[in-house]
């Protein structure tokens, strides 16, 4: 028995595996052998391209396309109409099927309405990607990109706040008084 829900006009493709919860909106296609979370929410058209995986609790707005390549953990959110790439040299007539790059969504990522994520290019845990951005590099957790190419303004709490640091380093989300530690190497949550 079924028990994810998907509307009358959604297609869903042989050999999926879709989680307890998930629910697939008006007019989108999950292709074959995706494997989709509990809990997932897909608006109205989007496009699941084959083999895609999505952790548990993925919010995919309207008019996304997820291409082949693309894996996201748990927790993440994909904006209105932002977009995924699979082939860095695309022509209409090459054929570069099975030389698709691929792009991981680090959990609890956001990335905002319009952006592209040129593949190839990881996005980190918690990451907050700006609308409209294009994104042409590996974006660390935490980090706050906007523009186009993106660029790196900042850090972001696991909340969705804007990190300001002190002196030593240390910033405090004003939602869920969590710490945040500023290094070197990035920034990580300071564990109670």
């Amino acid at each position: 028995m079924k028990q994810y829900f998907a509307h009358e006009t959604a297609v869903v493709d042989e050999g999926c595996e879709i989680g307890e919860g998930t629910k697939i909106w008006h007019f989108s296609h999950v292709m074959s052998n995706c494997k989709l979370g509990k809990n997932c929410n897909l608006g109205q058209n989007v496009v699941v391209s084959p083999e895609v995986v999505l952790g548990n609790n993925v919010k995919v707005q309207n008019n996304v396309s997820i291409y082949t390549g693309v894996t996201c953990d748990d927790d993440v959110f994909l904006g209105p109409s932002m977009v995924f790439t699979n082939v860095t040299n695309p022509r209409s007539a090459v054929n570069r099927r099975g030389q698709y790059s691929r792009t991981h969504v680090g959990k609890g990522a956001s990335i905002g309405a319009n952006a592209t994520i040129v593949c190839g290019h990881d996005i980190g845990a918690f990451a907050f990607i700006g609308a409209g951005s294009v994104v042409t590099k590996n974006i660390p957790a935490y980090a706050l990109v906007v523009g186009n190419p993106a660029r790196q303004i900042g850090w972001m709490s696991e909340y969705g706040h804007r990190l300001e640091f002190n002196d030593q380093g240390l910033a405090i989300c004003p939602e869920s008084g969590d710490q945040y530690k500023l290094s070197e190497n990035g920034v990580s949550k300071v564990e109670a």
